[in-house]
């Protein structure tokens, strides 16, 4: 597991770009990820990537927040906290939930539904956006640097080759 996430790391930071346009594109994914958008959060996220010039290929590793296994958890805890803020009561009780009215009662409460957990995925993904932003801008800034670094005391080595073998041929 950890060398899979090493990789995830390692790919990540070699996204091509700058560091603020990769940043700002991972923060927007991680945004839309707590967004009740799934079926097309990925669309969503390259497509305002895209409009804002911010990474896409970043902006859609961040949407990759809400998968299968950690959907349950997000939207569960985005409609709690969206709950709260407007004071919606339980939507409806999950036994019986094939009666035919509990689906109609589910169906009128939806639009209060779809608001909790709107307002919620705002609550919470701004802060999580955020801290995406500022820990990715930080990886990738230092990767480049590092690699910039590296590449300016190639060149210098270069120089120095050059430098060398023309001082011979003068000899």
């Amino acid at each position: 597991m950890k060398q899979f996430f090493n990789k995830l790391y390692s790919r990540f930071i070699r996204i091509r770009g700058t560091p603020r346009e990769i940043a700002l594109g991972f923060g927007l994914g991680l945004f839309i990820g707590f967004s009740p958008t799934m079926g097309f959060q990925m669309a969503l996220g390259i497509f305002i990537a895209a409009l804002l010039k911010w990474n896409k290929i970043a902006a859609a590793v961040g949407v990759q927040v809400t998968n299968p296994i950690t959907a349950p958890f997000i939207y569960s805890f985005t409609y709690l906290i969206g709950a709260r803020v407007i004071g919606l009561e339980k939507p409806f009780a999950w036994h019986n939930v094939f009666d035919i009215g509990n689906l109609l009662n589910m169906l009128e409460k939806a639009p209060g539904i779809i608001l909790a957990l709107t307002i919620g995925g705002v609550i919470i993904g701004l802060p999580i956006a955020w801290a995406g932003y500022l820990i990715s801008f930080s990886a990738v800034e230092r990767y480049q640097g590092t690699i910039k670094l590296k590449l300016q005391r190639q060149k210098e080595k270069t120089k120095k080759k050059i430098q060398t073998i023309k001082n011979r041929k003068k000899k």
